[in-house]
């Protein structure tokens, strides 16, 4: 088909021309000064992003897997115990890979649809009199199913408990599109990839670190190598990388976080919850359910739609796919083939969301679902003229 496709998944997202473009200068010597000046800036860009004057930046060539990796090999020792908290895929996921460390991870699972509550957090510790728990896991916007939950109040839960465990926050797809507050939530390692809000291709993973976690990582005994992050700290500080580093996703980032830096953080998380809501009205108005199920939780980043009863959700993405050249995010774990996803993060404006509404409804009306065209359209429309930028 002609035209750009339309990649409405929760990411990779599109990447801007100033982005591709910047990318596409030729390499320099990494061990150089140039590379150097560009290390410096991307770092302090990022502290920026993260909002965090006390916090370390890590930077490593990966993805957000990588990053779980990084996360708990460099904060934690086998045999400890960890609390994980599962509210969807990417949750249990992280809780996998701690468990692959050798950690003893004990659940505090919620159905999928639901944020991760803080009372139960802080019932948990509360029982922990001796303080065996290490770290408590957290991911603030659960990608798998289109929710948020409360990093602010889970830190009060744990200091209301006394509990000197790590926070460690997977906020792989809110980094750069919600607000993320790594000092004042007290969080002591959040981690993310490149290829969502910070609008570049896979390929980095990227890490805020406390001075609590650098202190836990001087006595954590996981085996790690490429993940030690006492390397890459100490070559950082120098320009440097201990290893050939993604050098073109590094010019990338430093024009990425120049676009965030102009449109400003405040205008960025506005203009992704103004778009969200739009999104979500615009399903509503179709007859379809958000399987996200408390308002204040639902993410601003994705929405997690629910198939009408009886149809494929893997098939109507297979369809939307094939008819209109759109990508959607299929469910994943327990949701998998029950919902869709759209994404609405990154380099996005009005017409482009509207763009992939439009998509949505004459797919879904192609597919045989029962929706009446123009009707999720004319919500997301009247919600942004009603709305102001």
């Amino acid at each position: 088909m002609s035209g750009r496709p339309f990649l409405q998944i929760p990411g990779p997202t599109l990447v801007p021309e100033r982005v591709v473009r910047a990318m596409s200068q030729p390499l320099i010597d990494h061990r150089g000064p140039k590379f150097a000046m560009l290390v410096r800036e991307v770092l302090e860009g990022l502290k920026g992003i993260f909002q965090t004057s006390e916090g370390l930046i890590v930077l490593y060539p990966g993805s957000g897997t990588g990053a779980w990796e990084a996360c708990i090999a460099n904060t934690l020792s086998p045999g400890n115990r960890v609390l994980g908290c599962v509210n969807g895929h990417f949750s249990m996921l992280f809780c996998r890979t701690a468990r692959a460390y050798g950690s003893q991870v004990e659940t505090l699972e919620v159905p999928y649809g639901a944020g991760i509550p803080a009372d139960q957090v802080e019932a948990h510790l509360r029982a922990d009199k001796t303080h065996q728990i290490k770290a408590v896991l957290v991911v603030h916007n659960e990608t798998s199913t289109g929710v948020t939950s409360h990093i602010a109040a889970i830190r009060q839960a744990m200091d209301r408990a006394r509990h000197p465990a790590l926070l460690l926050v997977d906020v792989v797809s809110s980094l750069g599109s919600i607000d993320v507050r790594f000092d004042e939530w007290g969080v002591d390692v959040a981690l993310a990839g490149a290829q969502k809000g910070l609008m570049l291709p896979p390929g980095l993973a990227i890490l805020a670190v406390s001075e609590k976690a650098l202190k836990a990582s001087r006595s954590a005994t996981c085996p790690r190598a490429f993940w030690d992050w006492a390397p890459v700290l100490e070559r950082n500080a120098r320009g440097e990388f201990p290893y050939t580093p993604a050098t073109s996703l590094l010019f990338g980032l430093k024009e990425s976080l120049a676009m965030l830096a102009e449109e400003g953080l405040p205008n960025v998380f506005h203009r992704h919850a103004r778009l969200a809501e739009a999104c979500r009205r615009a399903v509503q108005a179709m007859g379809l359910t958000l399987l996200a199920r408390n308002p204040a939780e639902r993410s601003n980043t994705l929405t997690a739609v629910c198939m009408p009863e009886g149809l494929d959700a893997d098939a109507y993405i297979a369809h939307a796919q094939k008819s209109l050249d759109m990508s959607l995010g299929v469910g994943l774990g327990e949701v998998k083939g029950k919902v869709f996803r759209i994404g609405h993060l990154g380099s996005l404006n009005e017409l482009e969301l509207l763009g992939g509404l439009a998509g949505v409804e004459m797919t879904l009306w192609s597919f045989g679902v029962s929706v009446s065209l123009g009707a999720g359209l004319a919500a997301a429309e009247a919600y942004l003229l009603d709305t102001p930028c």
